[in-house]
C-alpha cells in the first residue's frame, strides 16, 4: 500500500496541469507572481532583494513549484514568492493582503528608496514587470515622500497561455512615521490577440536598435572592409611582386655581387622569422584561449539568432557556460599543438595554464566584486553553492576536455612545419625609424578595428548597463565578421612593415597589435560611464569597470588570436613562395 501511494503521488505530480515551466495553464491554475529585486534606477546592477525593503508578503505561503538555475544565481536574480493568490482567468477585485507599520527604521528605509528612485522587478510566467516604489513631491520648499500601496495587474491571455502583463501603481500614501499602510492588489484578465511567440516584442525598442545611425554604422563598417581589403591586396601584391622580382635578380648574382649589393627587406630574416615566440607557454595558452573564445562568441550569437535567448532569464549566460565548457578541446588542441611546434616540453603546465587562464581571471574578478556585494547585502552576491558549482565545472569538465584536446594537438599538429630553416644564432635586429618599433605598431594596430565596432559597442553597452533588451543579433554577427576581417587585414599590414624593417618578432607583435583593440574599447568604456550614464557609488563603479575589464580582455584575446592566425598564414605564404638557399 505504501508503494502504491508513492506511485500515485508521483503520478499526480507529473500530471500537474500547467505552470511557467511549460507556459500552459488550465482555468483556475495557479499563477505565481515572483518578486525579484529592487534598486536605484540609474544603477541597474546594484540590486537588492525585494523584501530587503520593509514590504510585506501575502498570506499564501505554499506554492507548487520553484526553480532557479545556475546562471540566474550568478546574475543575482533572486525570486521570492509574493504570497499573492492568483489563478488563471480568475479576476480579483481590490484586495488588501498585508499592512506595513512605519516604524522609524522602516520609514527611513522607504524614504531613502524614494529619494534614490528605487524600482522593483517582478515576474509572471517569465514575463518581467517593473514598478516604482514611490515618488517625491515638493510644495513650498517642503519635500514629501509617498509610496504606491496598490498594484493593479492587467494580464492578457491567448488560449491557455499568458502573453501580456501590465502593472499600474495606484493609491499614493504619504510616508509618515508611525502610520500603518495597507497594501492591496487587483488582477484583471483580458483576452489578447498577441501570439505567444511574439509576447516579448513589447519589451523591444526597434526605434533605438534599428535607428538610421545603426544602419549607417553597419554600412560604414562594411565599406571600410571593402576599402581595407582592396588596399591591402593592392599594396601587398604590388610590393611583393617588386620584392619577388628583386630577389629573383639577387639569385642570379654571384656571391661577391650579393655581398656588395644593398640587401634589405623581409627576405633577409628568413632564417629567424619562424623562430619560436618569446615565452611560448603564455603565448600558446593565450592563442588556445582565443580560439575557444572566438568559437564561443560565434556560437552564442548564432544560438541567439535562432533561439531568441533574450526571452528566458539567464539563458544567454547558461548557453555561454555550456558552449565554453564543451569547446575546451579546441583550446587544448590549438594551444597544445602550437606549444609543441615551438619546441615546448612542459606540456602539462601549459595545458593547465591554457585551461584555467580565463576562468581564473573571470572568477577572481567576480569573487572580488562579490565581497563588495556582500558588504552592501546586494542580490548580486554569488551564493557559495554557485561558486562550488562553477569550480566543479572547471575541474571536472573543462580541465579533462582541455587535456584531451592537448594530447590530440601535440600528436596531430605538434610537428614543426616551418617552410624555412631556423638559424642557430639569432640575427641582430637593425635600428629602424621610431614608427617601425613594435610598441608603436601595437598601439596603432587597434585603431581601425575599434573604428569598425565602436558604434555597436554603444548599443551593446546600453543593453547591458541600461534598461534595453538587445535583440538585433543579426547586426552583431555582421559586425563580428567585419571585425575579424578588419583585424586580419590591419595585422597583416603591420607585420609586413615590421618584417620589411628586418624585425622578425612578429608573433607577439601581431597578437598584441590586434588585441590592442580591447584597450580602445576599455578607454571608450570610461567615456560611456562618465558621459552616457548616471551611475554612482562604489558597488556600481567596481561592478562596471571590473566586468568591462573582463569584457575587454576577452575581446583582446579573441582579436589577438584572429590577427595571429591571419598573419601566420600570410607569413607562411610569402616565405614558402620565395626560393631561399
Amino acid at each position: 500500500m505504501a508503494w502504491s501511494r508513492l506511485v500515485l503521488v508521483l503520478l499526480a505530480l507529473t500530471l500537474v496541469c500547467g505552470d511557467e515551466h511549460n507556459h500552459v495553464y488550465e482555468d483556475n491554475d495557479e499563477v505565481v507572481l515572483w518578486m525579484s529585486t529592487v534598486g536605484p534606477y540609474h544603477n541597474r546592477q546594484e540590486t537588492y532583494s525585494y523584501f530587503s525593503l520593509p514590504f510585506c508578503a501575502g498570506a499564501k505561503a505554499v506554492i507548487s513549484h520553484y526553480h532557479e538555475t545556475l546562471s540566474e544565481a550568478l546574475q543575482g536574480i533572486e525570486l521570492e514568492f509574493s504570497g499573492l493568490d492568483i489563478e488563471f482567468k480568475a479576476d480579483i477585485s481590490k484586495t488588501e493582503y498585508c499592512e506595513i507599520e512605519l516604524s522609524e527604521k522602516n520609514q527611513k528605509a522607504f524614504v531613502y528608496a524614494v529619494k534614490n528612485q528605487y524600482w522593483y522587478q517582478m515576474y509572471i510566467d517569465d514575463l518581467p514587470v517593473w514598478g516604482v516604489v514611490g515618488e517625491a513631491e515638493e510644495n513650498n520648499d517642503v519635500v514629501s515622500y509617498y509610496i504606491w500601496a496598490h498594484k493593479k495587474l492587467d494580464i492578457g491571455y491567448n488560449g491557455k497561455q499568458i502573453v501580456d502583463v501590465n502593472l499600474t501603481s495606484e493609491n499614493k500614501v504619504k510616508l509618515t512615521q508611525g502610520a500603518r499602510i495597507p497594501l492591496s492588489y487587483e488582477v484583471n484578465w483580458k483576452q489578447s490577440k498577441v501570439k505567444f511567440e511574439d509576447r516579448f516584442d513589447k519589451y523591444l525598442d526597434p526605434n533605438f536598435f534599428q535607428h538610421r545611425i545603426h544602419w549607417f554604422s553597419i554600412f560604414n563598417s562594411f565599406m571600410m572592409v571593402i576599402f581595407l581589403v582592396g588596399l591591402v591586396s593592392m599594396i601587398l601584391m604590388r610590393t611583393l611582386r617588386k620584392d619577388y622580382a628583386r630577389y629573383s635578380r639577387d639569385e642570379e648574382m654571384d656571391d661577391m655581387e650579393r655581398d656588395l649589393g644593398d640587401e634589405y627587406g623581409w627576405k633577409q630574416v628568413h632564417g629567424d622569422v619562424f623562430r619560436p615566440a618569446g615565452h611560448p607557454m603564455i603565448f600558446s595558452a593565450l592563442v588556445g584561449a582565443g580560439y575557444q573564445v572566438t568559437v564561443v562568441v560565434l556560437s552564442v550569437i548564432i544560438f541567439a539568432i535562432l533561439g531568441e535567448l533574450y526571452t528566458e532569464r539567464g539563458s544567454m549566460l547558461s548557453t555561454a557556460i555550456f558552449v565554453y565548457a564543451a569547446t575546451s578541446p579546441i583550446n587544448g588542441y590549438a594551444g597544445g599543438g602550437l606549444y609543441a611546434r615551438m619546441g615546448g616540453r612542459i606540456w602539462i603546465k601549459q595545458m593547465v595554464l591554457s585551461a584555467f587562464l580565463l576562468p581564473v581571471l573571470v572568477c577572481g574578478t567576480a569573487f572580488f566584486i562579490n565581497f563588495i556585494a556582500m558588504y552592501y547585502h546586494a542580490s548580486r552576491a554569488i551564493p557559495f553553492g554557485s561558486m562550488v558549482a562553477v569550480t566543479c565545472i572547471c575541474i571536472f569538465v573543462i580541465l579533462p576536455l582541455t587535456l584531451v584536446g592537448t594530447i590530440l594537438g601535440r600528436n596531430l599538429a605538434g610537428t614543426p612545419d616551418a617552410p624555412c630553416r631556423v638559424n642557430a644564432v639569432p640575427r641582430p635586429i637593425p635600428e629602424k625609424k621610431w614608427f617601425m618599433e613594435p610598441l608603436v605598431i601595437i598601439t596603432l594596430g587597434g585603431i581601425l578595428p575599434f573604428g569598425s565596432i565602436f558604434i555597436e559597442m554603444y548599443f551593446i553597452f546600453t543593453s547591458f548597463w541600461a534598461y534595453k533588451i538587445y535583440y538585433v543579433y543579426g547586426f552583431m554577427l555582421l559586425v563580428f565578421v567585419i571585425l575579424m576581417i578588419v583585424t586580419v587585414c590591419v595585422t597583416i599590414v603591420c607585420t609586413y612593415f615590421l618584417l620589411n624593417a628586418e624585425d622578425y618578432r612578429w608573433q607577439w607583435t601581431s597578437f598584441l597589435a590586434a588585441g590592442s583593440t580591447a584597450g580602445y574599447v576599455y578607454v571608450y568604456s570610461f567615456y560611456y560611464f562618465f558621459f552616457k550614464t548616471k551611475m554612482y557609488g562604489l558597488f556600481q563603479t567596481a561592478f562596471y569597470f571590473g566586468y568591462m575589464a573582463l569584457f575587454s580582455l576577452a575581446l583582446g584575446i579573441m582579436c589577438g588570436t584572429v590577427g595571429y592566425i591571419g598573419t601566420n598564414a600570410f607569413v607562411r605564404k610569402i616565405y614558402s613562395t620565395v626560393k631561399i638557399d
